[in-house]
């Protein structure tokens, strides 16, 4: 009796804690586990330096036809022992919200010199940095990475994810051969396979074609 009652909360607890997603919306782990992430929204090591509102839980959620994309691409990168690695995916319209409440005040500058050193903060809206609206809203977009499956590294991209500078254009050219050849890597399978890219960041791609492309959706993430 006492087993089968623990039986019933462990599935009630599980009820609780799963979440049912928009019609068109998948938990990418469900169509391809292999795919890594590391939410740097969930955690302190992003450019406000504190969680973001609607990140809950450690899930990458995409549109069923990115997820579908993300799968190609990840297996023509596993042929070469290589994988993705997932930064952001969808993003609710409350972490969009919370980005733009933090850009106004213009003292809160925790992570400048990690994230944006030659950028003042108060030109963030005006350089594009920071918007109200964002494609990741629309859950086809992703900001993503690739990594070596034997070290467990990830390839020197010349600057890292999310930093706020001309380092992180795809084509800027004062970084090293091996740098520049691993961007162009991350392009062109990305773009092969239905996504295109962002004119000012490495690692941001949207797939082209994506289901919803003028719905802006603010369901947390977990």
């Amino acid at each position: 009796m006492k087993k089968f009652l623990l039986i019933i909360i462990l599935s009630f607890n599980f009820t609780l804690s799963a979440q049912k997603l928009p019609k068109g919306f998948v938990y990418l782990a469900d169509v391809d586990a292999s795919i890594q992430k590391e939410l740097r929204y969930l955690s302190n090591n992003n450019f406000i330096g504190k969680p973001i509102d609607g990140y809950i839980n450690n899930c990458v959620i995409v549109s069923k036809e990115t997820a579908e994309a993300l799968k190609k691409v990840q297996t023509i990168l596993n042929k070469k022992g290589l994988s993705l690695k997932i930064f952001d995916a969808y993003r609710p319209q409350q972490a969009v919200d919370h980005f733009v409440r933090w850009a106004k005040v213009l003292n809160d500058t925790l992570m400048k010199q990690q994230y944006y050193p030659k950028v003042p903060k108060s030109q963030l809206f005006n350089l594009g940095y920071i918007a109200s609206k964002s494609g990741h809203t629309r859950g086809s977009t992703t900001d993503l990475t690739i990594v070596d499956k034997k070290t467990g590294e990830e390839l020197d991209m010349g600057s890292p994810f999310d930093f706020f500078g001309i380092e992180s254009h795809p084509f800027y050219t004062n970084i090293t051969k091996k740098q520049k050849e691993n961007r162009m890597l991350l392009r062109k399978v990305m773009l092969a396979n239905g996504f295109k890219p962002y004119d000012h960041e490495w690692w941001h791609f949207t797939l082209k074609n994506e289901p919803f492309p003028k719905t802006y959706f603010n369901f947390p993430i977990q």
